[in-house]
Formats: C-alpha cells, sequence, structure tokens
C-alpha cells in the first residue's frame, strides 16, 4: 500500500451509530483494515455505549458523549514509524457500539408443560407465558461474554438463551413450591416477582440487567381444566337440600295458575324432591341407595291424596273454606321445612 491510500484512509475522522434498527443490540463500526485516524472523533448518543478493542483485547469502554481519539497506541502512530514497511501497520483496532435501550414487551413461555406434583390434582402438567424487559448494563461485559468479535449481534440471538433462563427459573419454583395450582394462578404477580429475583444474577453474567418479568397466564392440561370447571360449578350449587327447598318454595304460587291447580302441586313436589335426593346421593359418590319413589309411600302420607281428600270434603261442605285454607298451609309447611 502505497502514500496516497494511507492519506485517503485517514480522512475516517467521526465513528458514530444511528441506531435505527430495533433488531441489533450490537454492531461494529466498518473501519478500513481496522485502523482508526489519530485524534477521530467518537460520537456516542444517548441510549448507546463503545467499546474501543485495541490489539484484539478490550481497551475501554465508553459512555454517551464525544471522544477524541489520541491513545498512543493507535494503527496511525505506527504508519509514521514505520513509513520503510510501506505504512503496513502490524495493530488493529476495532469499535463496537452497543444499544443500551430498554427492551419491553419481550415474550417467553413453556415451550413444554412443566410436570408438577400438586397436593389437590396430584401430577398435573402446567404451562405458562409471559413478557419480559431487560437492558444491557455492562457493554464491556456483554462484549467479552455475548457479542464478541462479530459485525452484529441480534435480539433474537441473545433472546433465546434469556428465555430458556426464565422457563428453567420458573420450573425450579414451582417444582419445589408446595403452594396448590389454585393458589399459584391466583398470584401470579407474586410468582413473577419470584422469578424475576431468581434470573436477575444469571442476567448480570451477561452484562444485562432485567427491569421486569410478569406472567400473564398459567394453565392447565384441556382435560384438567375440564374437570376443574366441574368440581367449580358443583361448589356454586352449594346445598341442595336448601335449594330444593328453594325451588319448592318458589313453585307453590305458580301451581295455583297451571291447569289441575293445587291438585298437582302434590306431584310435583313429590318429583322435586326424589330428584334432590337423587342429586344429592350422586354428588356424594352413590354410595347411597336410591331414594324411595314417592308412589310407594303410604297413601296416609301422601301430600297430593291428603290435598285431594281436603277438596273432596270441602266441595261436600264438611268443612269449611278456613278449615281447608288452613290444613292446606300445614301440609305446605311440613313440606317445605
Amino acid at each position: 500500500m502505497g502514500l496516497g491510500s494511507f492519506i485517503s484512509k485517514q480522512f475516517i475522522d467521526i465513528l458514530e451509530w444511528a441506531d435505527d434498527n430495533d433488531e441489533l443490540l450490537g454492531f461494529r463500526y466498518p473501519i478500513a483494515d481496522r485502523e482508526i485516524q489519530y485524534g477521530g472523533q467518537l460520537v456516542v448518543r444517548e441510549t448507546q455505549a463503545a467499546v474501543f478493542v485495541n490489539e484484539g483485547k478490550l481497551a475501554d469502554v465508553f459512555a454517551p458523549g464525544t471522544f477524541t481519539l489520541t491513545t498512543k497506541t493507535l494503527p496511525v502512530m505506527t504508519y509514521l514509524k514505520n513509513w520503510d514497511k510501506l505504512f503496513e501497520s502490524p495493530f488493529k483496532s476495532d469499535v463496537h457500539f452497543f444499544s443500551t435501550r430498554l427492551q419491553i414487551g419481550r415474550k417467553w413461555g413453556t415451550p413444554q408443560p412443566i410436570t408438577v406434583r400438586d397436593k389437590d390434582f396430584g401430577m398435573v402438567r402446567l404451562r405458562a407465558f409471559g413478557m419480559y424487559s431487560y437492558r444491557i448494563k455492562d457493554a464491556g461485559k456483554f462484549f467479552l461474554q455475548v457479542a464478541g468479535a462479530r459485525e452484529r449481534c441480534t435480539r433474537d440471538e441473545v433472546e433465546a438463551q434469556l428465555r430458556n433462563l426464565v422457563v428453567s427459573a420458573l420450573s425450579n419454583l414451582v417444582g419445589n413450591a408446595s403452594v396448590p395450582f389454585l393458589d399459584m394462578a391466583a398470584n401470579q404477580a407474586a410468582l413473577g416477582e419470584q422469578v424475576k429475583q431468581s434470573v436477575a444474577d444469571a442476567f448480570g453474567n451477561y452484562g444485562l440487567e432485567l427491569d421486569g418479568l410478569g406472567i400473564e397466564n398459567i394453565s392447565l392440561p384441556e382435560e384438567l381444566q375440564k374437570a376443574l370447571d366441574t368440581r367449580i360449578s358443583m361448589g356454586m350449587a352449594g346445598d341442595l337440600k336448601q335449594y330444593t327447598q328453594y325451588q319448592t318454595a318458589q313453585a307453590i304460587p305458580l301451581a295455583a295458575q297451571n291447569e289441575g291447580g293445587m291438585a298437582g302441586l302434590g306431584a310435583g313436589i313429590a318429583s322435586g324432591i326424589a330428584m334432590g335426593q337423587a342429586m344429592t346421593q350422586a354428588l356424594a359418590g352413590g354410595a347411597l341407595a336410591p331414594a324411595t319413589p314417592a308412589a310407594s309411600a303410604p297413601a296416609a302420607d301422601d301430600p297430593e291424596a291428603r290435598l285431594a281428600k281436603l277438596q273432596s270434603m270441602l266441595q261436600k261442605g264438611l268443612i269449611s273454606q278456613a278449615d281447608y285454607d288452613s290444613a292446606k298451609a300445614d301440609i305446605l309447611k311440613r313440606l317445605v321445612g
């Protein structure tokens, strides 16, 4: 290389990075033959950091600002000393820029279900997903541990490892905890904070700072979710005996408006009682004997027969309307409690 080539190379006197690509975390400035002009200006913008590498070794880390590169070990000094070697310098230098912006909205999730032991459901397989945010805090450490001498370092290359760290921490916390799934799902914010604390140091080893981590959802397999929905429905039903009594009381004023009047009420009540007993036995595990059909009860204890008999006596004038009403009220009171 002649003197003309040497002079033309020295016109690169400002080194800066526009940082206009959201996918890039790191960028090596394209310097011809890695040789930097003596006295050149290094411009580091806000939300950036620059790493100066001289002779293959990390020499310095620059925070935001403008810097004049006058270090005596810069390659241009050797040009002046080695003019007899046609300005071929053995010293090489690099400048790597890194984005220190907060990387928000980064997603994580369990690629495979996590198998845990739950005191309510036994062995269950959980899935979880959420979001996290991070930034480069120590550009020098990030250069040494992650980026290296590559021309470009992208988010996708880094985040594949970061997601694995999050999922691994979640698996350990869930697997070693004695917290039931239902309590875990109800306290996702607290669990997310525990995961964040667990992986913060691992992020720090790469020169990164974990700013936030959240769990958006913890879910069970579909078949187990259906079983959980059934249990919730049973809990919402509450005491079936009280529910049956309430339904019976609600039906009394409506029965008088239907065809057959009060005469059909007894049959409806008896049917409702039998159904309630059957439902109670079924939910109790089916260990009890089936409810005795209402038709097998003695005729004297049949509410329908007693009401019909009272109505017949009223029509024949054997009892008064007041007597009929009083007796009917007594029968219904015994039925509904």
